[in-house]
């Protein structure tokens, strides 16, 4: 279904660190409302969905995030 490559979508060049834009970004995928905690709880939720469907939908929704 997946295929994994260990390359980047887009080259990165930082040409100066800057620690405040690390720590905003880190917060937005990994903090209580970013991409890893929405991802988490849509995968959750399919557990306890009754319906096959919105089971499948859910786990579409909860690998993409």
């Amino acid at each position: 279904m997946w295929k994994y490559e260990k390359r980047l979508e887009f080259p990165v060049n930082i040409k100066e660190p800057n620690a405040k834009m690390a720590m905003f970004i880190m917060s937005q995928y990994g903090g209580p409302d970013g991409e890893m905690g929405a991802s988490m709880r849509y995968l959750s939720q399919r557990y306890t969905m009754p319906y096959k469907e919105c089971k499948g939908a859910l786990t579409d929704i909860g690998t993409e995030e």
